[in-house]
C-alpha cells in the first residue's frame, strides 16, 4: 500500500512532462538569456502597473546582465510602467556610465540597486515601488508577522531599513540596505516601502507583489482585531517548503501569461 509521501511523490513534474511552469529555460547564448530576461523585467513593469505599483517616477526593477555582471537593465525615467517595453530599458554598470540605451534613469535607482549589485554577487534582481500597503506598513518599522501561510513566505527571510533621511542620492545607503540583507529576499525600508529580491527577475517581483498584499491584510486585520499568529515551528515550516527558486520562478508565471495576453507590445 501507498504511503502518503508516496502518493505526493507521484504528483511531480516527471521527465516526459512539462515542466516549464516551474523551470526556468537553459540558454544557449548570451543575448538568448539577455532578451529572456529583458522581456520578464518588461512584463514586471506592465505587471505592477497592474496592481497600482506605479507613483509617478518612483519605483524601480532591475536585472543583473547575465554576459556583463559588473552592469545591470533598469527602467528608464518618466516612463510610465503599463508603456515600458523591452526597447525602452537601460543597462547602466556599477560606476554610473548608462552603456546601452538612450534614456536617463532614476537617481535613487543607481544609488539603491547599483550598490546591491555591486555587493551581492549572488542577488541578481531587486525591485522597489512606493505602493500603497508598502509604504504604510514600512511606517511601523515592524517585520511582517506570520499570520497566513503567504506571509510565511516572509517569516524570518525580511530586515529593516531603520533610517528615512530623505530623497536617496548617497550610495552609501544602498551600501547599507546591501550589507543588512544578508541571507533575506526582503527589505522594509522605514517610512519609504518595500524592497525585495532574488536570484532571478521573476524571483523579485513575485516576493513585491506578494509583500504588498501582506501588508494589506496585515493592516486590514489590525484594523479590528489581534491576529492569531502561527507558531514559530510551523511558520518555519511553511517559509522552508515556499521560499526557493523553483517555488518563486511558478508564481510568477501564470501572472506573466496574463499580463503578456493583456500587453502584447511589451516585447517591442
Amino acid at each position: 500500500m501507498l504511503k502518503n509521501e508516496d502518493i505526493l511523490n507521484r504528483v511531480s513534474v516527471g521527465e516526459n512532462l512539462d515542466n516549464s511552469a516551474i523551470k526556468r529555460p537553459e540558454f544557449s547564448s548570451y543575448e538568448e538569456e539577455r532578451l529572456y530576461i529583458k522581456q520578464r523585467l518588461a512584463a514586471s513593469f506592465r505587471l505592477f502597473a497592474h496592481y497600482g505599483f506605479d507613483a509617478g517616477v518612483a519605483g524601480h526593477i532591475s536585472v543583473r546582465d547575465p554576459e556583463h555582471r559588473d552592469s545591470f537593465w533598469v527602467n528608464p525615467m518618466s516612463v510610465h510602467f503599463s508603456k515600458i517595453k523591452v526597447s525602452d530599458l537601460v543597462r547602466v554598470n556599477h560606476g554610473g556610465d548608462i552603456v546601452e540605451g538612450n534614456k536617463v534613469i532614476n537617481k535613487a535607482a543607481f544609488a539603491i540597486h547599483s550598490r546591491i549589485h555591486a555587493l551581492r554577487p549572488d542577488i541578481n534582481a531587486a525591485a522597489h515601488a512606493h505602493s500603497e500597503y508598502g509604504r504604510a506598513w514600512s511606517s511601523l518599522a515592524r517585520p511582517l508577522d506570520p499570520i497566513s501561510q503567504d506571509a510565511c513566505t516572509f517569516y524570518e527571510n525580511q530586515v529593516i531599513y531603520k533610517k528615512y533621511l530623505g530623497i536617496v542620492e548617497d550610495c552609501s545607503e544602498g551600501d547599507e540596505i546591501a550589507g543588512l540583507l544578508g541571507d533575506n529576499e526582503t527589505v522594509i525600508l522605514q517610512n519609504h516601502g518595500l524592497l525585495t529580491t532574488g536570484k532571478f527577475v521573476e524571483a523579485a517581483t513575485w516576493l513585491f507583489i506578494l509583500m504588498e498584499s501582506c501588508c494589506k491584510s496585515q493592516l486590514a486585520i489590525e484594523a479590528v482585531a489581534k491576529p492569531e499568529l502561527i507558531p514559530h515551528e510551523s511558520a518555519l515550516n511553511a517559509k522552508n517548503y515556499i521560499v526557493n527558486d523553483v517555488v518563486h520562478f511558478a508564481n510568477f508565471q501564470p501572472l506573466y501569461h496574463m499580463i503578456l495576453e493583456q500587453w502584447p507590445d511589451l516585447f517591442e
